[in-house]
């Protein structure tokens, strides 16, 4: 622009002689400063054009910027998610496996009838015999059968011995019958009365799938943290780490 501007004045001046005698001083001058006034406003413009321009493109980038970090978002968003529905899937492949793991291999023909608990209940054979075709109920996935002999079991022998594997199992019983509160219920009430038994970690891996089961996730996640503190070394503890850092 400033060359523009020293053109049109130098050709001025050029055509200012050959004039002379057409024009007065008064009319040069008032000519000259009639183009220097063009010129200024030209320059004005050409500034405020140019200043629009970078503010435009500042603009653009700004909103660029916010476009790229909306993107990263929602790729975080959708990334969580399916870890999230990973997470959930592997619990249950998890218990699921940890149920089986107590059904016979090969199941040919499952027991239909419900076997007899009656006898004599200070006779251990007849107690032996009881807990015995409770488990091999159990065993062949007879779930319904077996919760009512495992149930019928620990009412008539409340002092034997095998009260603590005939609790465990009606608890894997009645959560495979998907009665996930009457397994919450057996689990809790197994370790109330015996803390120290050896099915302990597997009872509270039991709890974790009961309260999963029934959408307390939060709890699940405290009582498989349980697990781990306290019996750092067993498999149901392995599982559940397992559980924890997916």
């Amino acid at each position: 622009m400033q060359k523009l501007r020293a053109l049109m004045l130098l050709g001025f001046c050029i055509a200012s002689p050959v004039q002379a005698g057409l024009f007065s001083d008064d009319d040069a001058r008032k000519s000259i400063q009639q183009v220097e006034a063009r010129v200024l406003v030209l320059e004005e413009q050409d500034k405020l054009q140019t200043k629009s321009i970078f503010d435009l493109q500042g603009q653009i980038d700004m909103l660029n910027g916010e476009l790229r970090k909306l993107r990263g978002q929602n790729e975080e968003t959708a990334h969580g998610l399916q870890d999230a529905e990973k997470r959930e899937k592997d619990f249950y492949v998890d218990l699921d496996t940890r149920l089986r793991h107590f059904e016979s291999q090969e199941v040919s023909v499952q027991p239909k009838a419900e076997p007899a608990v009656s006898g004599d209940p200070d006779d251990p054979a007849a107690e032996n015999r009881a807990i015995e075709a409770a488990y091999s109920l159990f065993k062949a996935a007879n779930y319904a059968n077996a919760a009512k002999a495992l149930q019928e079991f620990i009412k008539k022998y409340p002092a034997s011995v095998h009260i603590p594997n005939a609790a465990y199992w009606l608890g894997e019983t009645q959560f495979a019958l998907k009665d996930y509160k009457g397994a919450l219920v057996t689990y809790r009430a197994l370790l109330k009365a015996s803390p120290d038994t050896a099915r302990a970690p597997d009872v509270l891996f039991g709890i974790a799938g009961s309260q999963q089961e029934l959408k307390a996730v939060t709890q699940a996640a405290a009582t498989l943290k349980q697990l781990v503190g306290k019996y750092p070394d067993s498999a149901a503890a392995a599982k559940a780490k397992k559980i924890l850092a997916k």
